[in-house]
């Protein structure tokens, strides 16, 4: 009687533990090494085995065991009706064999007996059944006097425990079933990606490039203005007439104006128009950029460069869409889409009272940023590619890039950015002397870049460029000064500029961006002498 009532309390402490450890976690591998840990200490066992049948492979083969080494559990691959293992799979029925050593059927595949051959050992093997399909064996083996009164019990345990495995083995096979359902499908999303979001003339297959093109497509059918960010020769011209192409605006004009490009008086006169006879030289009256642009797309280029006085000409036509020409009083409507852009920080203009903060807001309606080359480098080299066929069409060659080239560009730093990586690759490409553009023929590997001379780099990977001195003589209110370039002082950086050129004002001038004249007042104010050889 007390002898039942201790076979029922395992039982259902096995049960409860197994049930647990099943529940606890996806890692299928070790959670069924665990369950064979619980069986092996309850029921006293010595060896345990769960074998999976794999269609591929037509073989049962170990997938979890306690007791065996790895080379032991490699061995352990039975067909279908192949030892005992083979025949419980086959016919779905348990099976017990008292003793192995007197079994035809028991092959000891895995060889784990070969030290306990004076034992008598007993093997208890289970189908593991997912609905009415056996998809596995759970077996164990143990000495014969170890709990040898409770074996058809402890077979029954075995059954219920093969039940929860099976239950457990076939959740995890649909788990993993969505889970390559679900990536096969973000693989597929993320390709419609690329061809659903991709501009005409733009190349962008990075993350961030792909953010501007979703960013491009929302905004594009709208009315609202749009500001461009981004460094110097980060394609915003570029995207602009994308926005414009991709909106119902795409069959009006799309007029450009560089506002950095005119002085005030010109860029009113470009942008508004004139009446006859306005100022010297107006003949005759002529239509401003936003009259040209009517029912179309306006881009201003380099918008935080135009003075204050004109700033509050600006936001007039943004807020009434309506202006006069130079000299004229007849008020003149327009339904224009408006898309600025600048490599300037507005939102610092504004903090020092630089820019207007009403015009800065009736701009910066829709704001999209265009990250440098150097943040998507992985585009690179499908803009080298492009560039390069473009040359090779128009000049009738057949250059390519070996990989380590392609490489050497890839890792360049580009603060000029597409600008910059267009002109380097023309540049090496008209100097090649053979069809195949190798590492060295790169410029900056021999030191002839031209660029690099232009920029300095702080040990955080920070651009700065090479300011020119001012001459503070002609206009002392508006000098401006060098920046520190890896806490170098100006005067260093003069210096630098000079031994670099071999003490040669001029070469030293055109590194520093500076005139002759200035140059020689920067020499004199920080006291340079010239070196002679």
């Amino acid at each position: 009687m007390f002898a039942q009532q201790e076979v029922q309390n395992v039982s259902l402490v096995t049960m409860y533990e197994v049930s647990k450890i099943l529940s606890s976690s996806l890692a299928l591998n070790k959670t069924l090494r665990q369950v064979l840990n619980v069986i092996s200490a309850h029921l006293r066992m010595q060896r345990g085995v769960i074998s999976q049948y794999f269609v591929e492979q037509e073989r049962l083969v170990i997938i979890a065991a306690i007791g065996l080494h790895a080379d032991e559990i490699a061995r352990g691959r039975f067909a279908v009706g192949e030892g005992i293992t083979g025949r419980i799979f086959q016919t779905g029925i348990p099976a017990i064999i008292p003793d192995v050593a007197h079994e035809p059927l028991f092959l000891n595949r895995t060889g784990s007996l070969s030290q306990a051959e004076d034992s008598s050992i007993s093997f208890l093997g289970v189908p593991i059944k997912s609905g009415r399909e056996t998809i596995g064996v759970l077996s164990f083996q143990r000495e014969r006097s170890e709990r040898t009164q409770s074996i058809q019990s402890d077979l029954q345990l075995l059954g219920m425990v093969a039940n929860l495995i099976g239950q457990t083995i076939r959740l995890h096979a649909e788990i993993a079933k969505d889970r390559e359902q679900l990536m096969q499908e973000k693989s597929r999303l993320q390709k419609e990606l690329v061809t659903k979001y991709s501009l005409e003339n733009v190349i962008g297959y990075s993350k961030r490039m792909q953010e501007v093109f979703a960013n491009v497509h929302q905004a594009a059918p709208g009315r609202s203005s749009i500001l461009l960010r981004g460094e110097s020769g980060t394609g915003k011209e570029v995207i602009a007439r994308s926005i414009h192409y991709l909106s119902p605006r795409k069959d009006k004009p799309f007029i450009k104006v560089n506002c950095a490009a005119l002085s005030e008086s010109l860029l009113e006169s470009e942008l508004f128009g004139h009446e006859k006879g306005a100022f010297t030289g107006a003949l005759q009256e002529r239509k401003g950029r936003f009259e040209q642009a009517d029912g179309g797309t306006l881009f201003l280029d380099e918008i935080g460069d135009i003075s204050p006085a004109f700033q509050v000409k600006l936001l007039r036509v943004l807020q009434e869409h309506e202006f006069e020409r130079v000299g004229g009083n007849r008020t003149i409507k327009v339904n224009v889409r408006l898309i600025c852009a600048t490599n300037r920080n507005l939102e610092d203009m504004v903090g020092k009272g630089e820019y207007r903060s009403d015009l800065y807001f009736r701009i910066n309606v829709i704001s999209i940023h265009l990250p440098p080359l150097r943040e998507r480098r992985e585009d690179i080299p499908f803009l080298v590619e492009k560039i390069l066929g473009t040359f090779n069409r128009d000049n009738g060659t057949k250059i390519g890039l070996t990989p380590e080239a392609m490489q050497v560009l890839s890792q360049c730093h580009w603060p000029g950015n597409v600008r910059e990586l267009e002109n380097c690759v023309e540049r090496f490409a008209t100097m090649a002397r053979s069809n195949l553009i190798r590492e060295v023929d790169i410029p900056c590997q021999t030191n002839h870049c031209l660029s690099s001379t232009l920029w300095k780099y702080q040990p955080n990977g920070v651009v700065i460029p090479i300011a020119p001195v001012a001459d503070d003589r002609l206009e002392p209110a508006t000098a401006v000064s060098m920046p520190e370039a890896e806490n170098a002082t100006e005067r260093e950086q003069l210096v630098q500029a000079m031994e670099r050129s071999g003490w040669v004002q001029a070469k030293a001038a055109r590194l520093l961006n500076l005139t002759p004249r200035q140059m020689g007042y920067a020499l004199k104010k920080y006291n340079i002498q010239v070196k002679k050889f």
